[in-house]
This record gives C-alpha cells, structure tokens and sequence, in this order.
C-alpha cells in the first residue's frame, strides 16, 4: 500500500473513537491507479498537526480499506479546510485550471449543483444498482429535475438543526428542560427568564460568518411555507423576496439587538461556537446535529438534550425541521480516473460501509435502504430521530442547501449584516433575490 499524505488547511475537531470492523468491497478486477479527493471538512478529521486523525478519520479509513482491496490503488486525502466560501472559490480555480482533484466532498444541493460544469454524471458511472439503494439522490440532480445528471452521490441521511439545551441553566432560571419551547416566541422568552434569574446568557452564538442565521431562515421560513419552499424558490415558483423571508428576517434582526445572547454574538467565529457554550454561560445554542458528540462530551447524556428550531406563532407548518441531505461526493470532469473513482465511490456506498460512517461518528444515520439502525448509540441521535417521526409537516431543505454557490455567500453575509443590525431585513431579502436572479439567468 502506498503511504497517503493529508495536506490540511484547518484542522477539524476528532469526534467519537471506535470502528466496527467492516469486510472490504471485491476489488474492481485488476484495478490500478492514482486517485486525489478534496474534502471540504466533512468525511475527514485531522490532528492538530494537521495530520490525519486515522482512528477517528471516515474517508481516511476508507481509503486505507480501499488500497488494501486494490493494492494496484493509490489514494491521496487533501482537507481544504472549514471555510465554505474560500474553498468553493479554490476548487474551481482548479477546476478550471485542469489540475483539480479527481473526487471532491462537499455540501449537498446547491453547493453540488452550482460546479455543474465541473462534475461528470454520476448515472452511467454508478448504475441503477448503487443508486437504487440510496435515498436523497435527487437533491444532486442538475436543477433539482429528476431527469436532471447527477452530479453528486449523496451519503448519509443528512443532519438537522437544532437548539441544544444546558440542562443545569434552565433549571437555575427555573424553566423545565423536559418540556421545550414550542414557538419561537415562546424560546425568546425562555431566554428572557434566563437573564432575568440568572447571570447567563440566554444564547450563546457565533455569527462572525452568518451560519447561525442560515439555520435559522431555514427554519423560520419553512414553517411558513412548508418543507420545498426552498427548491421552488429556486425553480421560480416562489420569489425570494417572498413576506415569509422578510418576516424570519424581522425575527432574526430582533434576536440580534435583544440583549439575550453573549455580547460578542456577531464577532464570534463558528470554529469558537463550541467551546463558548459547553462552559456553561448559557442556555441555549442554536447549532445542528453534527455537535452531538461534543454535547455528550461535555455535558453528558443527563446534562443536555436538544429540540428542533421552533417556528414562528401562527405558522402554517409547525411540525417542521430544517436540515436534511448533507453530504455529496463527486467526481471531477477532468478526471482521468473516472473509472476508479466511481469504483472507490460504490466501495463507500456499500451499506456495510456507510454503517461505519454512521458508528464512527454518530452525527446522522445511514441513506442506504439496507442500513443498520442499531449504529445509532448517541443518545441524542437516537432523540432526534424520534423528534424526526413527529415532524409530520417534513423537514425543510435549506435555503444554502439549495440556492447558487454566490447566493449562498451572500446569505452568509447577509445574515451577519441583519444580525449586527447594519443590514435591514428587507434589504438583505433584495440583496438575496438580485443575486439568484443574477445566477439563474447565466446558468
């Protein structure tokens, strides 16, 4: 086997230890060659050294298990790093260049569908004997059409927003962890009762890059107009400045100048998110469930639980979530290993090995339809799928998982703006719809 090097731009913090041991795919017959992923972050982790973290690194174990089947194979791992935009922009920079890498992980959806002209079709590569057995593969599907070429293979159930909440916190201000808010008027004034018993916060946030608000939006606008108002947005049957996104937006620039989160909200970088809310200052952290393990971690399984992002009163969809389908694995157009690569992508599309990624990590479940369901341990995985049978108005895919790779930074900026209160909602929601008709009318 030969050795594979993980150049890392940020490193990523390691989750939950421990691989169930998983039988090796049949080698494609006399493979041989050299295969390059970017991973943006998601599939792999890495030491602070920048090393990859092996015992806790999905891809990076994959691809170990993936040469030894293949001892003609050679994998090299690259992470660009956490920063979504920065590394959208250097992906096509080499794409465009033709020295790009032959496999790229990044963020389901939009993030997949807006590099259409860089990623080959999945369908002929994979086959109906792969795909048959996977759910969520429409949301790669160029222009969200079903007939529309794959772009991306989409891996693992996907992860869904969150409000985690610090048991001891609630209690101190007298609120009753087991019974949630179930509005999002109803959480402000949660956090009110937290600053007004207690000396903490009532949020703890970190909305330097504008994710925060991203969850957020999501939520808040879906409740209003249901599961698949983002993909018909994006197919023009619902305007992007529609009064639902202008009204979250209202909600969002209110929560901003409440006086409920750390002072600090709006220049605290999501890489910092964790770290400020498990010591103990606040109650409540709006997040997703790819914090689970940290939650567990530093909590324990009686110290935290979490519930989905409430929807605004009144909202014609309250048995909501926001999330969904995450990860997408592509194979770059000028790859000249695209055979390989689409036998190492079927090697990890094995029900077998998808099972590993969930036990490893324990953030989603399986989107194989043969998926082990006993390989959700985390206490708080297991709660949120509960919480996922009960949303019976669906989950809302979101607005960044859906909209043009620019519209989607522009969201985040936005949404920093509208947070700081030096963007107003209604500009930010013309900002949004200028942008998505800038990027739909040069596709």
């Amino acid at each position: 086997m030969s050795t594979r090097k993980v150049a890392a731009i940020v490193a990523t913090v390691g989750l939950v230890a421990g691989l169930a041991a998983c039988a090796p795919a049949e080698p494609a017959e006399e493979a041989s060659g050299e295969l390059l992923i970017w991973d943006t972050g998601i599939l792999g982790r890495t030491l602070e050294n920048g090393d990859p973290d092996l015992e806790n690194s999905f891809i990076d174990q994959m691809a170990a298990k993936f040469e030894e089947a293949n001892p003609g194979v050679s994998i090299e791992v690259v992470q660009q790093g956490g920063d979504i935009t920065a590394n959208s922009a250097q992906f096509q920079a080499a794409a465009i260049a033709g020295d790009g890498p032959d496999i790229r992980i990044q963020y389901a959806g939009g993030p997949t569908i807006s590099f259409a002209d860089f990623f080959t079709d999945l369908d002929p590569l994979l086959g109906p004997e792969v795909l048959d057995n996977l759910a969520g593969v429409n949301v790669n599907r160029e222009g969200f059409k079903t007939d529309g070429r794959l772009l991306g293979m989409p891996y693992g159930a996907g992860n869904l927003f969150t409000v985690f909440q610090n048991h001891a916190v609630l209690e101190e201000a007298g609120l009753d962890p087991a019974n949630p808010p179930t509005t999002w008027e109803e959480l402000m004034a949660n956090g009110q009762q937290v600053v007004d018993n207690t000396d903490k916060n009532g949020f703890w946030v970190a909305n330097l890059e504008g994710y925060v608000g991203a969850w957020m939006i999501s939520a808040l606008v879906g409740g209003q107009l249901g599961e698949s108002v983002f993909t018909q947005m994006y197919a023009g049957d619902i305007p992007v400045d529609d009064p639902a996104m202008v009204r979250a937006y209202e909600a969002f620039a209110e929560w901003g100048a409440s006086g409920l989160t750390n002072p600090d909200a709006g220049q605290v970088s999501n890489g910092e998110s964790t770290a400020g809310f498990v010591n103990g200052s606040s109650a409540y952290y709006l997040v997703g469930s790819w914090e689970n393990n940290n939650m567990l971690d530093a909590f324990g399984e009686d110290g935290v639980s979490s519930f989905f992002i409430p929807t605004l009163e009144g909202s014609p969809y309250p048995a909501i979530g926001a999330g969904g389908p995450e990860i997408a694995i592509s194979i770059s157009e000028t790859s000249e290993n695209k055979e390989l690569a689409a036998e190492f992508l079927k090697f990890l599309a094995q029900a077998e090995n998808q099972d590993v990624f969930v036990e490893l990590y324990q953030t989603q479940g399986s989107n194989h339809k043969d998926g082990d369901p006993s390989k959700i341990q985390s206490p708080l995985l297991r709660q949120q799928f509960e919480q996922l049978a009960l949303a019976t108005d669906g989950v809302t895919f979101a607005f960044d998982s859906v909209m043009p790779q620019a519209t989607i930074d522009l969201f985040y900026r936005v949404n920093a703006g509208v947070f700081l209160g030096t963007i107003t909602p209604e500009d930010a929601v013309a900002q949004l719809k200028a942008s998505y008709e800038s990027e739909i009318a040069n596709q």
